[in-house]
């Protein structure tokens, strides 16, 4: 007679669920044993179960499909809860099996007794547990449903003895597929829009991930309007390409062209972007937003008129009823603008003549010798700035990051993910040294896996963004120097292709000869520990920040550190004109 496993898997199978990303444990045996029986589903084994949940958030945001991940009782599944938070943040489908201690034992403290439903809660739109066999088949079926439907992480909890009893209160397989409904606004807010856009003089639009598969209907609405496009992180893979329109991006890891375009607007058109910043939006624009949850509309600064809509549907809709401009003074001015901190920022790209490395050539260099179709994943902190500002986006490519939860180490269980779902396809890990090292030892499931993951780790031997913080703050670093291995000899120790590279003209030859490898791969990158990334406006606080960091750097003893930071980002770059 099957088990309830057995039933789980051919409930799961039913949905289109093709693999399933873990670790096994005791609680976990009578899944693993049923899809080992079964055979047809795979099981994605990694080395730590945050990683399993981080590759499902990107095979998730990548197919577009349910991705699943499974883990054993307690201290097991409990390492999902960060992967998970990033799976939940970036809305992406994730149904989580989080197997429990022996039913008899819940409640009494037992041998790694945790409580799931309430440690999950917060990071999940459905958390139920099993408590019967006869449950599990409509909740694991409402599960997929609620992950599907909602586009965030559901989670059942099963204890073990629950799994591995005989199966009861079986149901039919069925298939469990997405579904898309078209949101529209109301004719009455679809006029009040076209009638603040037809009496502003310079509109800019800030364009998010909410616009995946509407960039026609967005080059439609800027070319009606003479609009700039900005665009957050989240939306670069939708908008940043084949687009006259691009001013680039703002915030925190944008430049001054895409912050001057919305300072500069006297109505802001926000299309499918939760971007958090307040401080980014202009303070005397009106402004108006299109979003799909109508929950999205104010949260980050105070609008004039919210839209609830699918933004390409709604993009149909508005167009025809804005009146076409000619004068397109904004559009152009803030074009130029884009093209002069464009030429800026990749003079700062340039080789330089010795090392240690510029990090901006070393990513402008891994996106003009990737594929057409890469996929890139990169880690919170300095990695995720130079993804922003230096790889280019065709309409191919992909982008995923932690751009939401911000979490370290991301970059690798993102690729690990990425590879899995598209084995045809090059996947390439951008990952900081602090990130890397931080989950280290799934590196070996790029081998055990045969996933012939690209990595390439800028090793600056610091925690150089927080380093960044710090000096903007005024204080002195502490706290943030790394004693690094050689990422290289891991890489090879483990069985990869390993190189390190320290000087310039070193580098395409080992970036191209890492990507051509049938395997993984890692290329690691010494990097300059004192490069600056400056935001888009400095803040007179941010500016007091550094004179006072310098000035106490200086009276601490460390005046190397105060000159490093010149030579790196003044003098050197004179020197490498």
């Amino acid at each position: 007679m099957p088990s309830t496993a057995d039933v789980m898997v051919e409930t799961l199978k039913a949905a289109g669920v093709r693999r399933v990303f873990g670790l096994p444990g005791d609680s976990l045996n009578a899944f693993t044993e049923a899809l080992r029986k079964d055979g047809t589903v795979a099981w994605i084994h990694v080395r730590h179960e945050e990683v399993a949940a981080l590759a499902a958030a990107a095979d998730a945001h990548l197919t577009g499909e349910l991705a699943v991940v499974a883990g054993s009782c307690g201290p097991g599944s409990l390492h999902f809860i960060n992967g998970l938070y990033d799976a939940q943040r970036s809305r992406v489908p994730v149904v989580a099996i989080a197997s429990h201690i022996p039913s008899v034992e819940i409640g009494s403290g037992y041998f790694q007794e945790t409580h799931p439903q309430e440690l999950f809660r917060d990071c999940s739109v459905y958390c139920e547990m099993a408590g019967v066999p006869e449950q599990l088949p409509r909740l694991l079926e409402i599960a997929m449903r609620s992950a599907i439907s909602q586009r965030g992480v559901a989670v059942v909890v099963v204890p073990g003895d629950v799994m591995g009893a005989a199966a009861a209160g079986r149901r039919a397989p069925r298939s469990i597929e997405g579904t898309r409904a078209v949101v529209v606004p109301a004719t009455t807010d679809l006029l009040r829009s076209a009638a603040i856009l037809d009496g502003a003089e310079r509109v800019t639009i800030l364009a998010g991930a909410g616009c995946a598969g509407a960039h026609d209907e967005l080059i439609g609405i800027a070319e009606v309007l003479k609009a700039p496009i900005v665009h957050a992180m989240r939306g670069k893979e939708y908008i940043a390409y084949d687009n006259p329109y691009d001013v680039g991006m703002t915030g925190l890891l944008g430049f001054s062209s895409g912050y001057r375009a919305m300072e500069a607007c006297d109505v802001l058109l926000v299309l499918g972007s939760d971007f958090p910043y307040p401080q980014f939006y202009p303070e005397h624009a009106e402004i108006v937003q299109v979003d799909v949850r109508g929950e999205q509309l104010g949260r980050r600064t105070p609008i004039d008129l919210g839209l609830v809509g699918d933004v390409r549907e709604t993009l149909r809709a508005l167009t025809p009823l804005v009146n076409p401009r000619s004068d397109d003074a904004h559009l152009r001015k803030m074009v130029d603008h884009y093209a002069r901190a464009r030429r800026e920022l990749d003079e700062l790209a340039s080789p330089g003549k010795e090392g240690p490395l510029h990090p901006q050539y070393v990513a402008r260099s891994v996106s003009e010798l990737a594929a057409d179709d890469a996929v890139f994943t990169c880690d919170v902190g300095t990695p995720v700035i130079w993804t922003a500002r230096y790889v280019e986006m065709n309409g191919r490519r992909a982008i995923v990051g932690s751009f939401t939860h911000g979490t370290m180490a991301n970059a690798l269980g993102h690729a690990i993910g990425a590879q899995v779902a598209y084995p045809g396809r090059q996947v390439v890990a951008l990952c900081g040294d602090g990130g890397l090292s931080m989950l280290l030892g799934d590196m070996i499931t790029l081998v055990q896996q045969q996933l012939p993951v690209k990595i390439v780790v800028f090793n600056n031997a610091s925690l150089a963004f927080v380093e960044l913080e710090m000096k903007a703050a005024g204080l002195i670093n502490f706290g943030t120097g790394l004693v690094n291995p050689s990422f290289a000899a891991i890489a090879r120790a483990m069985g990869m292709h390993g190189e390190r590279v320290d000087q310039p003209e070193r580098l395409p030859h080992a970036i191209s000869e890492a990507l051509a490898v049938p395997g993984p791969a890692l290329v690691e990158a010494t990097v300059a520990r004192q490069e600056l990334s400056i935001p888009p406006t400095v803040t007179a606080a941010q500016a007091k920040g550094f004179t006072l960091y310098a000035l106490r750097t200086v009276l601490n003893g460390k005046g190397d550190e105060v000159l490093e930071l010149a030579k790196t980002n003044v003098f050197r770059r004179l020197r490498d004109r």
